[in-house]
């Protein structure tokens, strides 16, 4: 179809700004990454005030009179007539954006990207010194502005709904709240019965030291079979783990290693590597637009929780790692049979580390974040509280209490770059996972077979099939939907947490 004049003349210019805009947040990431991972202590003042006047230019670029216009003219129904579905999808994403965006003034943004880009800072400062105090007045006014975003923003009920909108379009309170009761309660049930079961892995195989550079040296065995291109990629180390995905050839992943806990790095790299499959696996026609990235952070989530947890704490996984783990740490794992360290590494127990938390109770330390975060938002908490109100939470949800705010209320790095709303995208990974999961065992039928082969890279193409490949170009609900053929139901995850754990835990002898 020939397109109107003025409609082509309007998509021109549109895609103009969307590569721009796309161009200048990789050069963003590039930066961002370098001021985590390698800048100099003393350069890092002068490079959070160059990544806030990059992050104004692309706001505004964003949110300018032209875009204005473009996206007018290619929003009205005569125009989404005439345009292909992958730029009606690029126009959605970027006028959901400029919509929600554009009554932010640009001096409170400049001021909200500066103040968070020195903010990672204080806060790996504060949780090396256990010292909350520290990071106290930047988090105040982290929150403080962000409370004023909620409010620009708009919202019916709840001023968080607001803000997980940003992480996962259309998803609110009044969704989340039922939703979490339930698994909440489920959980319980379930974790009590594994607590009062006679039949406990042995646990105590990984109360033992393992070389650091030889954790490295696995890990970097592994990433590539399970299909991360490491010519598109690299991985580095940081307090943190991460993954930037500045383009389908650029994806980089951090970890962290610790040599008491060797579970930490292995699983720290699998995940990390679930979220590089997609970015790395999106399609390239996308590049240099605004669907260059997953479509949400719960689908995100639901791509590295299958690969760390579904994936690589089964069994059949280990069939096929566990001899090469062996040669790496022969000592530890000597008397270890393969059933025994399987069991082991799926181990349930409360622990006050939301990333070194068992498959089952880390569910539990997302509604703390999440209960704490409406209260931020609705004032019925205020950051000089916090340390309390965690260690509260922490004795009521999972029974255990920090000894100190480092492994307690300064451990997650979210709040410092203004990431409230995230939290809850993790749990919805897990059940966008477990239903996932279902559909492929059912396209799959010996996925099983497959693991223990190592056959990864038949789990890879189809997930870039069906999720990595298209980007942004359908809403989470969308995707869903097209992947399996129904809304998000909690129903495959509870269902896998019985079967698994039954196995695990010999529930039912």
């Amino acid at each position: 179809m020939t397109l109107d004049p003025q409609i082509k003349e309007a998509l021109d210019s549109f895609k103009t700004l969307d590569q721009k805009i796309t161009y200048f947040e990789e050069l963003l990431g590039v930066v961002s990454w370098d001021l985590q991972i390698d800048a100099p202590k003393k350069g890092r003042q002068q490079r959070s005030n160059a990544i806030g006047a990059l992050s104004t230019e692309v706001f505004e670029l964003s949110m300018s009179d032209e875009m204005g216009a473009c996206l007018d003219t290619l929003s009205s129904p005569e125009a989404q007539d005439q345009l292909d579905e992958v730029t009606r999808a690029t126009v959605r994403v970027r006028k959901r954006e400029y919509d929600k965006s554009k009554r932010i003034p640009a001096d409170l943004y400049k001021e909200f990207v500066i103040l968070t880009s020195n903010a990672h800072d204080i806060w790996e400062e504060a949780r090396k010194t256990n010292n909350f105090e520290h990071y106290r007045p930047t988090l105040e006014k982290i929150v403080d502005i962000t409370r004023q975003f909620a409010d620009i923003y708009g919202y019916d009920t709840h001023p968080y709904n607001a803000l997980l909108d940003n992480y996962e379009p259309g998803l609110t309170v009044e969704t989340l709240d039922p939703l979490f009761k339930d698994l909440r309660e489920k959980t319980i049930q379930l974790l009590d019965r594994i607590q009062q079961s006679p039949h406990q892995p042995r646990k105590e195989i990984f109360e033992q030291s393992f070389d650091i550079e030889k954790q490295k040296a696995f890990n970097l065995f592994v990433l590539p079979q399970l299909g991360y291109d490491m010519d598109a990629g690299m991985m580095a180390e940081s307090a943190h783990p991460f993954a930037t995905g500045l383009n389908t050839n650029d994806v980089r992943i951090t970890t962290r290693y610790l040599e008491n806990n060797m579970r930490s790095a292995i699983f720290g790299t699998i995940h990390e590597c679930g979220h590089a499959l997609y970015e790395q696996g999106i399609d390239s026609e996308y590049e240099g637009t605004a669907l260059r990235e997953g479509t949400s952070m719960g689908i995100h989530e639901s791509q590295s929780r299958f690969l760390e947890n579904m994936v690589g704490r089964s069994q059949a996984f280990w069939s096929y790692f566990y001899n090469d783990l062996k040669t790496y740490f022969p000592q530890q794992f000597e008397d270890v049979s393969l059933e025994d360290f399987s069991r082991a590494i799926n181990t349930v127990e409360p622990s006050l580390i939301r990333v070194e938390a068992d498959e089952l109770t880390y569910n539990l330390h997302i509604m703390i974040r999440y209960e704490i975060e409406k209260g931020l938002l609705s004032g019925d908490i205020e950051v000089k509280d916090l340390p309390q109100v965690w260690n509260e939470k922490m004795e009521e949800y999972l029974g255990v209490v920090p000894p100190n705010d480092a492994d307690g209320v300064l451990q997650d790095v979210h709040w410092s770059f203004g990431g409230f709303g995230y939290f809850p995208s993790y749990a919805l990974g897990n059940l966008y996972a477990a239903q996932f999961m279902n559909q492929m065992k059912q396209d799959i039928p010996n996925l099983n077979d497959v693991i223990e082969k190592g056959a990864f890279h038949t789990i890879r193409e189809w997930l870039k099939k069906h999720i990595h490949t298209h980007g942004k170009l359908y809403t989470p609900n969308e995707l869903v939907q097209r992947v399996t053929g129904e809304e998000l139901n909690a129903k495959y995850l509870t269902d896998y947490f019985e079967e698994k754990y039954a196995d695990v835990y010999r529930l039912n002898q």
